[in-house]
């Protein structure tokens, strides 16, 4: 069909909600991605210096409690040392608590560039300083996509390739730091009792779904650029194992670097390991920090968060203006009108995006992380795995597919497809609403607990998708005609066009598209001339 997320699902027409769905989905990450983005290119920009901003307790913003944590050290484990009848006099000495030291790493992360209110209650002013790093972001984003899929396309073959390397670079030196082998052990060597906690379940899950853009409409937004007889299931075969191998590199990356920080501190891996931004922002700067040449290892790392990020950003932009453009194709189409809807989306998410760069910021964005994508994906997925296996049917699907490719794909994908995938995303759905509790923020020194009222807001963003399916569906039945089993049958009609037919397609069971093959050649061509500009 030659479109994006709302299109694609007029091979059924009562469930085209899944695609706006998706799209509002993609807005609400688009928005929060970017954040990240911007501290990103705030610790980048941070790390131009002979000296790591977070390294030491000597600048403006910190407090008279920082302080580095020293190492664990026990007397009675020091070879030949005993306390037995042993008096220790002192003058003028205090002893601070190690939990009450505030560690300068820390304090920049939370004072220096989030200036971190007390709650979300307490929004505060603008940090221009992100504020500009978020405009710069936004600006970055639209200029790579402006000219089309083939504007990004060239910019990918710098920033896809430039991350593996940067990953290789810091594994090298992460693998020949002290203590780099313990980091690796605890990555490889999971805690399975933590598999019990159906929290680990939901998250890994949530991960995975974002990971792969699954049920975001993003990968039929770029799919529909190509042939219809291009062989898209090689190219998810590829992209699922790409995409696996670069997690695992990621980790390895990740966790040779956290062991060799533990080992600076004396503790546990799991004593330094942070989850979500802190990890990015807290954890492998600190370890940095400890480095010869600290500076030239963050800019590597920091540069690799960005090019990572601006790679998933292209592709979440490029889908939701696809799902734009796609509406209106003879409107938009023509001049430069494509290039204002971009400035428009860029434009919008920014303003958005302001609300995670002020002074309770981090709070907001932990609202937008949270309720935006998490438990609401599983509840799109399942409806597509239930629509395309049992409305649309499974073996028509089977059929489009030998039609597209020129071969039938092996039937343990029909397994999956009709029970095996819905089950397993059934079971995140109900391990994720078993394991819900009201959002919290985690700080050093105290968990923030969110108010009824922001709670009420992020369960009202989760909803602002996955309404529009029913939604939608009320819809198309209202605009039929006859009675409730009339109107559902000629909604479930696939409308497909004459090149999509098969020698087993009855006319009766589909909505044919008059003048179709018409059609996709004057979309194709406004496609490619709009990509060539």
């Amino acid at each position: 069909m030659s479109e994006g997320g709302m299109g694609a699902w007029k091979i059924c027409p009562l469930f085209q909600g899944i695609g706006i769905a998706s799209a509002v989905i993609v807005f609400l990450v688009n928005c929060d991605y970017n954040v990240l983005l911007s501290w990103a290119f705030y610790y980048f920009f941070a790390s131009f210096t002979t000296r790591l901003p977070w390294s030491h307790c000597e600048n403006d913003w910190n407090t008279p409690q920082c302080g580095k944590k020293l190492p664990n050290i026990s007397l009675t484990d020091t070879p030949g040392y005993s306390l037995a009848n042993t008096t220790l006099l002192y003058d003028n000495v205090s002893f601070v608590s190690r939990d009450y030291v505030s560690d300068p790493v820390t304090e920049f992360w939370e004072i220096k560039v989030l200036g971190l209110s007390d709650g979300i209650d307490e929004p505060g002013t603008i940090k221009w300083d992100l504020c500009l790093c978020l405009l710069l972001a936004w600006i970055v984003v639209y200029f790579c996509i402006w000219k089309g899929i083939k504007g990004s396309g060239v910019v990918m073959y710098f920033t896809v390739p430039a991350p593996y390397i940067l990953l290789i670079i810091l594994l090298v030196r992460g693998l020949t730091l002290d203590g780099a082998i313990d980091g690796i052990k605890f990555y490889l060597y999971p805690d399975f009792q933590k598999l019990l906690n159906f929290q680990v379940w939901a998250d890994a899950g949530n991960q995975v779904f974002y990971s792969y853009s699954l049920s975001l409409g993003t990968l039929i937004a770029l799919g529909s650029y190509n042939k219809f007889n291009h062989n898209s299931y090689r190219d998810c075969m590829l992209f699922a194992c790409m995409n696996s191998f670069t997690s695992l590199l990621s980790g390895f990356v990740i966790f040779s670097v956290l062991g060799f920080m533990a080992k600076q501190q004396g503790v546990s891996v799991e004593n330094v390991a942070e989850s979500g931004p802190g990890l990015a922002f807290i954890a492998y700067p600190e370890a940095v920090a400890q480095m010869p040449l600290a500076p030239v290892w963050s800019v590597l790392f920091f540069l690799l968060l960005i090019l990572l990020g601006l790679d998933s950003q292209f592709v979440g932009v490029e889908g939701l203006v696809t799902f734009v453009v796609d509406q209106y194709p003879h409107i938009i189409r023509k001049g430069y009108r494509r290039e204002m809807v971009i400035a428009i989306i860029c434009i919008i998410s920014f303003l958005v995006g302001l609300s995670m760069v002020l002074e309770g910021g981090m709070y907001v964005f932990q609202l937008f992380d949270y309720y935006s994508v998490s438990r609401t994906i599983f509840v799109i997925a399942f409806i597509e795995m239930l629509v395309i296996s049992y409305v649309y049917g499974i073996d028509r699907w089977y059929d489009n597919m030998e039609l597209m490719f020129g071969k039938r794909i092996t039937p343990a994908i029909k397994f999956c497809w009709m029970f095996l995938t819905p089950a397993f995303i059934l079971c995140l759905f109900v391990v994720g609403v078993i394991s819900y509790s009201n959002l919290s923020y985690e700080r050093k020194s105290v968990t923030y607990l969110y108010p009824t009222w922001a709670i009420m807001i992020g369960w009202v963003m989760a909803s602002a998708s996955i309404i529009w399916i029913p939604v939608v569906a009320v819809y198309r039945l209202w605009e039929q005609e006859g009675s409730l089993s009339q109107r559902l049958k000629e909604s479930i009609k696939p409308m497909l066009m004459k090149h999509q037919l098969t020698s087993k397609t009855k006319m009766e069971d589909i909505q044919y598209l008059g003048a179709a093959d018409d059609d996709v050649m004057a979309n194709a061509s406004l496609r490619s001339s709009d990509e060539s500009v």
